[in-house]
């Protein structure tokens, strides 16, 4: 017990130290930092943040987090790298801030499990093992948090690609450059395509080809349909009847869907019935034993 407490409170006192490090009256700036913005050549976002603070926290436990995350994905196969699901669902966090607010959910976890085995009166083994579930619950929870996101703006941008792939071709056979049709339809949508199309558009002005953005897009999404359509926009300089093309993809796109649709309405109608099946077998199995055990009783008594 008094483990516990001594280790609770060293974790209150290290994560009290962290988040009064970030209010600027308890962590007052150096001297040299407060006169750095005055000197030539330098800039103020170069200060430092103090010995102990959020952001050399982060530093020192960026490496260790990454490696735990990277191994722990690569044993629950998480699917694809973090870096691209993170991209694809356009999270404000990078691999290794991420990783580092995952392993801070672990510990949180961790710390919820051990006082958790102490409300329970249990002690050795039982409270390792607590420890280490809520820890793993926590990061696991994290982790297929991001991957149910992931999954789920796949399946948007898939079932949006037909009226963009559409949009596109309408606009193409208008007289549109790809460039100025990739613009548009960025512009006027407010979709999962939508959004990607201007991240695509923020690629093509750092001087990427219209060609090279879209696949890139098309690698991060991860969808097959898109990397269908991304071929028929590759010929956008080799034919002239490039809209006849997309409008025979997204028709392409559109039966796809709806045998994805019929494929979950039939998967659906079957586990209605697993339930039913379950609530007649038993009470068969109940009224089946009983003639079954008199049966026996019969045989023992002759």
């Amino acid at each position: 017990m008094i483990r516990i407490a001594v280790l609770a409170s060293i974790i209150f006192f290290a994560g009290a130290t962290l988040a009064l490090s970030e209010l600027r009256w308890f962590s007052r700036k150096s001297l040299a930092d407060r006169l750095r913005f005055y000197s030539a050549g330098t800039h103020s976002s170069h200060a430092s943040n103090g010995s102990l603070s959020v952001a050399t926290f982060a530093q020192v436990v960026g490496p260790l987090a990454r490696s735990i995350g990277e191994m722990t994905s690569s044993i629950t196969g998480s699917g694809d790298e973090l870096a691209a699901r993170l991209i694809r669902v356009h999270s404000p966090y990078d691999v290794t801030a991420f990783r580092v607010r995952q392993l801070g959910f672990a510990v949180a976890g961790g710390v919820g499990g051990a006082l958790f085995s102490v409300a329970l009166g249990t002690l050795g083994v039982a409270t390792i093992v607590l420890t280490v579930a809520g820890a793993a619950l926590a990061f696991l929870t994290v982790e297929q948090r991001l991957t149910k996101q992931s999954k789920a703006r796949q399946e948007r941008i898939f079932h949006e690609l037909p009226v963009v792939a559409e949009q596109l071709g309408m606009l193409l056979a208008a007289g549109f450059s790809l460039g100025s049709a990739i613009s548009r339809v960025a512009e006027r949508g407010n979709g999962a395509c939508a959004q990607d199309l201007k991240m695509v558009n923020s690629r093509i002005r750092h001087g990427l080809t219209e060609i090279q953005a879209l696949r890139e897009w098309a690698a991060i999404a991860d969808v097959d349909a898109l990397h269908r359509l991304m071929g028929v926009l590759a010929l956008n300089r080799d034919t002239g009847d490039l809209g006849r093309l997309i409008n025979d993809e997204a028709r392409s796109i559109r039966r796809e869907a709806q045998r994805r649709l019929m494929e979950t309405i039939e998967k659906r109608s079957q586990q209605v019935w697993v339930p039913v099946t379950v609530a007649t077998l038993i009470p068969g199995v109940i009224f089946l034993s009983i003639p079954f055990i008199d049966a026996l009783s019969l045989f023992g008594q002759s």
